[in-house]
């Protein structure tokens, strides 16, 4: 690649670390970008993982706090989170690139779908009037081990999911319940990018300079992006990063 590349690369990944910080569908920047660069999407897909692991860390670590009062939730769902994403992961890992190359445009679809029903996502779930108690997390379990499986194998969307779930499965404040994504979404996008890592060998899965391009500038994006976040209009941004999917999806389809 080129330093014209690399610099895509970069601004690609300020934006993800922004949009993540506003709105949430960072992937759906990076990845349409890394393919569009000339990385196979599995390549693609794999080091897209790996480089916004930072990102998730700055955002469960800005709302600890909230963490503190849900101990038992963090202790049940956390090991069902890794588990699932380690699972994801090794699907993806065993899935060939032509395979991937056929379901990509229908993830990058799924995900844009999940961004447009955000708002609805996040106004229901201040709503949700569910009682707390063990059924309720027996649920959230179940409904965590999935999630965690299709982030693991493809984040983008992720994080609108984990946010559904638990808004209508526990009664609580959204504030906490974000807090509680965050932290899953964290767990879920280490524990995948971890196994990536670790399985990666000789395979090339992992392209360490898109890594190191990428995942430093969604760092930058993200603190930038909580700054902004009163000044930006987040259905703008939304809609910008569902035309980008959208465009990705058909010009996927095309080719």
């Amino acid at each position: 690649m080129s330093w014209q590349h690399y610099a895509l690369l970069w601004l690609s990944g300020l934006a993800a670390g922004a949009v993540n910080a506003l709105a949430g569908g960072g992937t759906l920047i990076t990845f349409p970008t890394m393919v569009a660069l000339g990385l196979p999407s599995l390549v693609a897909n794999v080091s897209n993982t790996v480089a916004l692991c930072p990102g998730y860390l700055g955002a469960a670590l800005a709302q600890r706090r909230d963490l503190a009062p849900q101990q038992r939730r963090v202790a049940v769902l956390t090991p069902i989170a890794t588990v699932g994403g380690i699972a994801g992961a090794y699907v993806l890992r065993h899935t060939s690139a032509g395979a991937f190359d056929r379901v990509a445009p229908f993830l990058v679809l799924a995900a844009v779908g999940l961004l447009a029903a955000g708002p609805w996502i996040k106004r229901r779930a201040q709503r949700a009037g569910a009682a707390p108690g063990p059924a309720n997390l027996a649920l959230a379990s179940l409904a965590t081990a999935a999630v965690a499986l299709y982030g693991g194998y493809f984040g983008a969307g992720m994080s609108v999911m984990i946010i559904a779930m638990l808004g209508v499965m526990l009664h609580d404040s959204l504030v906490r319940v974000t807090a509680l994504k965050q932290l899953l979404a964290l767990v879920i996008n280490g524990a995948a990018a971890a196994y990536l890592l670790l399985t990666n060998g000789d395979s090339g899965l992992v392209r360490w300079p898109v890594v190191l391009v990428v995942g430093s500038a969604a760092v930058v994006g993200g603190a930038a992006g909580a700054r902004l976040s009163q000044r930006i209009n987040e259905a703008t941004l939304r809609a910008v990063v569902i035309a980008i999917g959208v465009a990705f999806a058909v010009s996927y389809w095309v080719r």
